[in-house]
């Protein structure tokens, strides 16, 4: 009788690192990481030994220095006695105001000009592709340079509101005033207001009325996200959806409401004193100028995306709408679009990343952004240029970043689940 045993396992050898499929690979990405890691390291040796030649150290110690030099455009309070550090949060503010504003106006352009672009009107649907074809195909720099020639040569100026034979008059009651230099709206304003907390230093202050609203409005949309799902619970076990609108908006406004009736809140309007308009909000002519032609450039971008998006809907959904005798415009609303969304969302994040990157174009026209003022004149004035560099680079990328973040969680809640 014999008994079969099983072959002696060969022992390991250095070269089934190469020729062994089991650790090829792995083998290479080590090689491939530990000559990228080199690479790094005598790139950064480089720098230290060039900056040492010349003298300098790496340090940001400058950003606590004044900066001499002021900004025209600002939701802070600055002066040219305020540090770099400050002028930078101001700048980054700049860059976040417009990327927001931006981003929603293009958002918006580009859905109806998208939908439009399908309709089964020709003319509507032509003028909807010449808008398309026109925008995205001339750099957006010319059309930052165009747009803030128009606004500085077609609006009013502050002058032409004085006197009784003013060429010129406020709009919305007397409240808004939209002049060359730039457009004047009403400024919220607190009687009682709970002040503001200095931050990193006294780099800048965060303002507690903000907070506040902000804290009791985030509840208030929590609580209502809450009322909305046990609405859609009923819906399903039942049939029936309850009337919850009513509480949701409730539950939103008033709480806020009564927040800004605590804080006295009032309206600070623009007045005309002298040459110029004195009070109230500030928006300068190139913020606006950049504002629309970063939307009007996106939005034709977008509008494309939107599309494409719609088209990739069988056209099975919109004949049993009708069937259901939905009109057209409800079954956009309620059938196409909100599945259109998974295919849409990809690649409008990468037009949101796009917007938010050209926003640097903004020194063209004069508006102080984070890549003005650090990458500007923050770097000419210290000579700090690969501390100013990275860090603006990290801003940049922080931003990218957390609105890539926001988007792909947005776009996992509507990604179909498979069960």
């Amino acid at each position: 009788m014999t008994t079969m045993t099983d072959p002696p396992k060969a022992s390991f050898r250095l070269s089934m690192l190469l020729y062994d499929t089991r650790y090829r690979s792995n083998t290479i990405q080590v090689v491939v990481l530990i000559g990228f890691m080199l690479g790094v390291g005598w790139l950064l040796n480089n720098v230290v030994e060039n900056m040492a030649a010349s003298g300098k150290t790496f340090n940001y110690g400058f950003l606590g220095d004044k900066s001499g030099y002021d900004i025209n455009q600002r939701l802070l309070e600055y002066s040219s006695q305020s540090t770099h550090l400050r002028a930078a949060v101001i700048g980054l503010i700049n860059t976040l105001l417009v990327a927001v504003m931006g981003c929603l106006l293009a958002t918006f352009i580009g859905v109806i000009v998208g939908v439009l672009r399908l309709s089964h009107n020709w003319i509507i649907s032509r003028l909807a592709a010449v808008y398309v074809e026109i925008f995205r195909n001339v750099p957006v720099l010319l059309w930052i340079l165009l747009i803030m020639g128009v606004v500085s040569d077609s609006l009013p100026q502050p002058k032409d509101f004085r006197g009784e034979n003013a060429t010129a008059t406020m709009s919305l009651g007397d409240s808004v005033a939209i002049t060359n230099r730039g457009i004047y709206v009403p400024e919220p304003l607190f009687e009682r207001g709970l002040g503001d907390v200095p931050v990193l230093g006294n780099s800048f202050e965060v303002s507690l009325d903000l907070m506040l609203i902000l804290a009791v409005l985030f509840t208030g949309l929590f609580i209502s996200s809450k009322i909305g799902k046990r609405a859609n619970a009923i819906q399903a076990e039942t049939g029936v959806r309850p009337t919850v609108w009513w509480q949701r908006l409730g539950i939103v406004a008033i709480p806020v409401l009564i927040t800004l009736y605590a804080l006295g809140f009032y309206l600070g309007y623009p007045e005309l004193k002298g040459f110029n308009f004195k009070g109230g909000t500030y928006l300068r002519s190139s913020l606006i100028a950049l504002w629309l032609a970063l939307s009007l450039y996106t939005g034709a971008f977008i509008a494309e995306i939107v599309r494409a998006g719609i088209n990739a809907i069988s056209k099975g959904q919109s004949e049993a709408a009708a069937a259901l005798g939905l009109r057209p415009g409800r079954t956009m609303n309620l059938i196409i679009l909100p599945q259109a969304m998974r295919v849409i969302i990809p690649p409008l994040i990468s037009q949101f990343l796009n917007l938010t990157k050209n926003s640097s174009l903004a020194v063209a026209v004069g508006y102080m952004d984070i890549t003005a003022t650090l990458g500007g004149i923050t770097l000419n004035q210290t000579g700090r240029e690969l501390e100013t560099i990275l860090l603006l680079m990290a801003c940049y990328l922080a931003i990218s970043l957390s609105v890539s973040a926001v988007m792909n969680a947005y776009n996992e809640r509507t990604q179909l689940k498979e069960r």
